[in-house]
């Protein structure tokens, strides 16, 4: 073991920061379509919307399984986080009870080697 270093350590604020940015890219790209519609005024050419059209049919098809991947991994991060949280707090416990026990049986006595 390391000298007061944890053996074993987590970047929690990241795993959660991944899921946000997980669900943030499933809603960015189940809005194709609305992009698509705000810009069709502005591009005119019926056979750029008419391409646009079929691109967000396509889209569409595929868009499903990517999201429920993307929610799936969004959720393992969120596990991940709130599991090692709960463990961390228990071993925290764990040695506060211990710490505490220990206090009240007074100074340890070193054994003879």
């Amino acid at each position: 073991m390391g000298k007061g270093k944890s053996d074993l350590s987590l970047p929690l604020t990241e795993l959660e920061d991944y899921g946000r940015r997980l669900r943030s890219v499933k809603t960015r790209l189940n809005h194709t379509k609305k992009l698509f519609e705000s810009y069709k005024d502005d591009i005119g050419d019926g056979k750029v919307n008419d391409a646009l059209d079929d691109f967000e049919s396509n889209w569409e098809d595929g868009r499903e399984d990517i999201t429920r991947q993307l929610d799936a991994l969004a959720d393992m991060s969120d596990t991940v986080v709130r599991e090692f949280r709960k463990l961390d707090d228990d071993l925290a416990k764990k040695v506060d009870e211990a710490v505490k026990t220990e206090d009240r049986r007074g100074p340890r006595q070193q054994r003879p080697e």
